[in-house]
């Protein structure tokens, strides 16, 4: 600290590490205070107020369907169905005996069906309107609406008169809209706060298998693995796995594998340019690294597709010497995934080995070869020693891009194979709109990386400050 004060003054240091400080409480701390915050408070569509306000919904839906049939319109058929034009531009009555949801969630009756004496056809919302519904709780209990709120059991039925249903449909609306303010009074009055969603991820979900299959995955040694460490289990009877931390193991192993791989291979390009290539030479190796960066991570992704497809190079050459008859499912093999993502990351892997490797004092490799060292021992004592902090810094780069890799998996494997953690975390963000467990399975895997880079730097004997040497 003397050093930076005496070479830049007090007033630059101070900007520069307050320049440091806002940037991690901006783009560090603030997302993930943020992020905890979500995950730690129940989703909105599981609070007992929620399902008071949908099934309130769903009897306004029905009274305003019902209604349809209790005055028909001019045009419809006798059964008040909405009239379907037909192929000649003239209303043709409708035959419906269903009805179906529309695009916008107003349930409609649809134009297919027969008389079934029943005094309408099926509406979904009139069916849900009933107040015997079930609540959300913990370790699956089984929970009624109507008997844990002392409310009448009353549903919709569609062999009852018309004006009988929607007399029905307007009493479950009143006790559902009473039932609504009076929760949504306790409920901001409550302890707004769970830790529901982190249990998510340890849950257990029941398999339903045949036994042919059955015997298929219990052949399996992924399953074995599985069931030693408590990620998959019988009982009585039935198959459960734990999804969430299957999930979660298996991209967490997949990522250290892909750094070893990345490793592996870019230890050896890292030596070849820093140390065993005359300078001139050496650039246009470093060129060589280079340039196929210059473009875009996703269309070099997409360019893989072309490589790996049933009709792309390598199948379309093999095809074409004779050596297959049928594609090879590389969509299918997770070693493809395992090579593109080295490809895509290996940079991060081989600049920082050799930014280190490159201040080695070339004259120790030479002292110890007149020694008598082997090249084995001279990498082993030497070399590799001095460019631990370059590992250390390209493995954690790479281990973490590959842990949150999400474009390449879905890319390559399209669907055809386990999905990674990454995928996860969006699928629960935007697919099934439940981004409160989103933001639980984000925070502990964000939790699980640190302890797992943490873990490698106490491996590696290597210090925050070591990294100063990679530059």
């Amino acid at each position: 600290m003397k050093s930076l004060v005496n070479g830049y003054g007090r007033g630059l240091v101070a900007l520069f590490f307050g320049a440091v400080a806002l940037w991690g409480i901006l783009l560090i701390i603030l997302p993930q205070l943020t992020m905890l915050e979500r995950a730690i408070t129940a989703p909105k569509r599981q609070l007992d107020s929620s399902i008071a306000l949908n099934l309130r919904q769903d009897a306004n839906t029905c009274i305003s369907v019902l209604q349809t049939f209790e005055t028909p319109v001019e045009g419809s058929g006798a059964n008040g169905g909405i009239a379907i034009p037909s192929a000649s531009g003239m209303a043709v009555p409708s035959a419906s005996a269903m009805a179906v949801p529309s695009a916008s969630g107003m349930a409609v009756p649809s134009a297919t069906g027969a008389a079934t004496g029943k005094t309408r056809p099926y509406i979904l919302q009139c069916d849900r309107a009933t107040t015997r519904k079930q609540m959300v709780r913990d370790g699956g209990t089984k929970v009624w609406l109507n008997e844990l709120y002392d409310l009448p059991l009353l549903a919709v039925s569609d062999s009852d008169p018309i004006s009988r249903q929607i007399e029905i449909a307007k009493e479950i609306a009143e006790q559902s809209e009473t039932l609504y303010g009076r929760l949504k009074e306790v409920e901001s009055s409550a302890f707004p706060y769970t830790s529901q969603n982190f249990k998510w991820l340890f849950a257990a979900r029941q398999i339903p298998l045949s036994q042919e299959q059955r015997a298929i995955e219990d052949a399996k040694l992924s399953k074995q693995l599985f069931g030693l460490v408590g990620l998959r289990f019988e009982r009585d009877g039935e198959i459960y796995e734990r999804i969430g931390l299957i999930t979660l193991t298996r991209t967490l192993s997949f990522a250290i594998m892909a750094t070893t791989l990345a490793l592996v291979l870019c230890y050896p390009m890292a030596y070849k340019v820093a140390l065993a290539t005359p300078p001139d030479r050496a650039m246009w190796l470093f060129l060589g690294l280079v340039i196929p960066y210059a473009i875009v991570e996703l269309m070099r992704v997409y360019a893989w597709t072309t490589i790996i497809d049933n009709q792309g190079l390598i199948n379309g050459f093999l095809t074409w010497a004779g050596v297959i008859e049928d594609p090879i499912q590389f969509k299918r093999m997770p070693g493809t995934i395992f090579v593109v993502i080295v490809y895509t990351y290996v940079l991060f892997m081989v600049f920082p080995i050799y930014n280190v490797m490159s201040t080695l004092d070339k004259n120790q490799i030479e002292a110890a070869k007149d020694l008598g060292a082997s090249a084995l021992r001279v990498h082993r004592r030497i070399i590799i020693p001095h460019s631990k902090p370059g590992i250390a810094v390209g493995c954690i780069a790479t281990f973490m891009l590959a842990a949150g890799a999400f474009s390449v998996p879905r890319i390559i494997s399209r669907g055809l194979q386990a999905e990674w953690f990454s995928q996860t975390i969006y699928n629960k963000f935007f697919e099934s709109e439940n981004s409160n467990v989103g933001a639980a399975y984000s925070f502990t895997y964000t939790l699980v990386c640190f302890v797992i880079v943490a873990l490698f730097m106490w491996i590696m004997r290597t210090r925050l400050k070591d990294f100063a040497r990679v530059q």
